[in-house]
């Protein structure tokens, strides 16, 4: 999952740390439906950056559960997974893609 990742323009993200979510722009409702009914369950987490549509750095996040609710709005717990680096932008029907390199993170003993 390198390629045309779609992108959730918002808050910092951590691999490893939950990243509760509340959605309600219609591009972001559409991007999590998809990315749901693709089987991936995953999208990126970027930072807004001036200049750029969003940073050259993220973190992949694990949707763990949606509540669906009335007005079409939901409630996303997602979890951090993995730091990656930006390769190239892109658009899909309003919201942002981008190819990606994932990051290895030192452990730490």
């Amino acid at each position: 999952l390198t390629k045309n990742i779609p992108i959730f323009v918002c808050t910092m993200a951590f691999p490893g740390i939950p990243c509760p979510l509340h959605v309600f722009e219609p591009r972001y409702r559409l991007m999590i439906r998809r990315c749901q009914e693709s089987g991936t369950r995953r999208f990126g987490m970027c930072i807004y950056e001036n200049g750029k549509s969003f940073a050259d750095y993220g973190c992949m996040l694990e949707i763990r559960q949606v509540e669906l609710l009335a007005d079409g709005r939901s409630l996303v717990d997602t979890i951090g997974r993995q730091r990656f680096r930006v390769l190239s932008r892109g658009h899909r029907d309003g919201y942002h893609t981008a190819d990606i390199e994932y990051l290895e993170d030192k452990k730490v003993r």
